[in-house]
């Protein structure tokens, strides 16, 4: 959690040099909720989804790192990602963006815990309702692919709140 923390406060820095002097934030944090699906019979898992994402270069790459623990009847997984997303802006209002990146998986099954990286690939849609993009919502769909034993696979989605972050003017 510690090195989460971490890599949200290097995004939110590196965003203080990149954000827009338009309507655009300097970082976004997405709080949400997330389900998933295995696809070699593991069945589903339901839990929550936090991340932070900033632009370090204008339409071309955007950074998330999140967190996502996911829960079933028999196991508890937390997933921590850094994704490489590239974005289109379709209008004033909506966002597309394709994105992959690794990930960390940290698994507890009955009784037994394992780690794994694993690489995660997604399609981001956000929708901004204002032109300032203070807040909004976003859906996400995604397909992991567990490097670890067994090889695990599982297409999840995510969706839930955007909040816009500003970066402080001069003047304020």
């Amino acid at each position: 959690m510690t090195t989460l923390l971490s890599a949200v406060g290097v995004c939110l820095i590196l965003s203080s040099a990149t954000a827009s002097a338009e309507e655009d934030p300097a970082a976004v944090v997405e709080l949400g909720g997330a389900g998933a699906r295995s696809l070699k019979g593991g069945g589903s898992s339901y839990g929550a989804d936090v991340a932070a994402e900033v632009t370090p270069i204008e339409n071309w790459l955007e950074l998330e790192v999140g967190v996502t623990p996911l829960f079933s009847r028999h196991s508890t997984e937390w997933d921590a990602d850094l994704l490489f997303k590239k974005p289109w802006t379709l209008s004033r209002h909506v966002e597309f963006m394709i994105g992959a990146g690794p990930e960390w998986i940290h698994t507890r099954e009955s009784g037994a815990t394992t780690n794994a990286p694993g690489i995660e690939a997604v399609l981001d849609f956000m929708f901004w309702p204002s032109r300032k993009h203070r807040l909004g919502w976003f859906l996400e769909p995604g397909y992991d692919y567990s490097f670890g034993r067994g090889h695990e696979t599982s297409l999840g989605i995510s969706g839930g709140l955007l909040i816009g972050i500003r970066e402080k003017s001069r003047g304020d």
